[in-house]
């Protein structure tokens, strides 16, 4: 019998892909009971998660493009909608992502918009629709409204349309933020693969670094080097930075060429199953001068004294104090740049930081670092002869049974 199928709708309904979720469904479903509570306690009836770590903390959903820029017409709709009364969540998706769902995520009540000439710019009445239909619009529905997804533009027109319906639209961003913060232990299981993968990728920078290379082709190193490893992508563009530009933390890197006596500085992550840990190094491209030496040292000593105090449930105040009187001590403290840290979890392009942070310059009040906890320790200064700056950059684990850093590259390379 011929099927009267075209090759279309055939791959969309019998492709599956082998399953690429990486967690269990139990922690799936735990994280959307703590998710509801926190939604409970927030007085949030409803909340729609747009951006793309929420989608995948909840659901495991992972693409490589979420419409973060593109035609108008071409709708960031897509997204979670999840009910403080109800025991599962709606996982709204283009026809475009039915396939790629279908095998990274666990969501049960998948709700695909079917065809059409531009599907995207229906998106919006699509899933406005469903969830009145629901009755899921008739209290308080929060939006995530500090994520860069989506854009203020559709943001707007969605907001606006569920107003329409009848809701009360409210600011939703902290509630999946404030549970994604404590980390389960697999979550921390997959940092400290995450912590390997970049130990490789900045020993690859250290083999590549030397006169006569470029940054970029220092950048392919650790790139493919991590690869191999079963690193992924970083969620921002890793910078290698040079010479005088060694003092821009956010240079990227580009085809200047790496000359003896510059210090060279990469910011890197490994990634694994999107899961980041941070890491910082600055190297010295043969000899250097005395005191810039001398500042390098002092810089990357903070470690020793930041691990020997680190421990669960630790104020962070005591740990601001404690490196700001080390580093009045050394005699560099007027040269920083920024010292502190932030969250570090799942997370996806253009941003690996996380909503949680500290600083020398911010009153962090009764906050401690909580046993669940994932964030850098960054401490950036600028070098004596206008040699550029110093990056070190670690990653900091609490549980339970203690706290330490991740990463095995020394801290200070020559």
């Amino acid at each position: 019998m011929t099927s009267t199928l075209n090759n279309k709708q055939i791959v969309l309904q019998h492709c599956r892909p082998e399953a690429e979720t990486i967690f269990s469904v139990a922690e799936y479903a735990d994280r959307l009971s703590r998710v509801r509570a926190a939604m409970r306690a927030a007085g949030v009836d409803m909340l729609y998660l747009s951006s793309p770590e929420a989608i995948a903390y909840l659901s495991g959903f992972r693409a490589e493009w979420y419409q973060a820029q593109g035609p108008k017409a071409w709708l960031p709709a897509s997204g979670l909608a999840v009910h403080v009364d109800h025991d599962d969540y709606i996982h709204f998706e283009t026809e475009n992502e039915q396939v790629l769902a279908g095998f990274t995520s666990i969501s049960r009540d998948l709700r695909i918009l079917g065809e059409g000439s531009q599907p995207m710019a229906s998106m919006m009445d699509f899933i406005v629709d469903e969830l009145a239909s629901e009755g899921w619009l008739s209290g308080s529905v929060g939006l995530e409204m500090w994520s860069y997804r989506p854009s203020r533009g559709y943001s707007e027109m969605f907001q606006s349309a569920l107003q329409a319906k009848g809701a009360r639209v409210v600011d939703g961003t902290d509630v999946v933020a404030g549970v994604r913060k404590l980390k389960s232990p697999q979550e921390l299981s997959y940092t400290k693969t995450a912590a390997r993968i970049g130990d490789i990728g900045m020993q690859a920078a250290i083999d590549a670094i030397q006169p006569g290379v470029t940054e970029l082709e220092v950048y392919g190193e650790v790139v493919r080097a991590m690869a191999r490893a079963g690193g992924e992508n970083p969620s921002i563009t890793m910078p290698v930075s040079s010479g005088p530009k060694s003092a821009c933390m956010h240079a990227l890197a580009s085809r200047r060429v790496i000359m003896p006596g510059d210090v060279v500085n990469v910011d890197l992550c490994g990634v694994y199953n999107r899961y980041h840990s941070n890491m910082a190094r600055t190297i010295c491209v043969g000899d250097v001068h005395d005191d810039v030496a001398s500042h390098l040292d002092a810089i990357c000593g903070a470690k020793k004294i930041v691990a020997e105090l680190i421990r669960p449930r630790l104020p962070v105040v005591e740990l601001l104090s404690a490196i700001e009187a080390y580093y009045r001590d050394q005699g560099v403290w007027d040269d920083q740049c920024w010292i502190g840290g932030y969250d570090l979890g799942q997370s996806f392009p253009p941003d690996w930081v996380g909503p949680y942070y500290y600083d020398v310059h911010t009153d962090p009040g009764d906050e401690r670092f909580e046993p669940g906890m994932v964030t850098n320790y960054e401490a950036n200064f600028y070098l004596p002869h206008a040699a550029g700056m110093s990056m070190f950059i670690d990653t900091m684990i609490f549980t339970d049974a203690g706290a330490e850093f991740i990463q095995q590259t020394p801290a200070r390379l020559s």
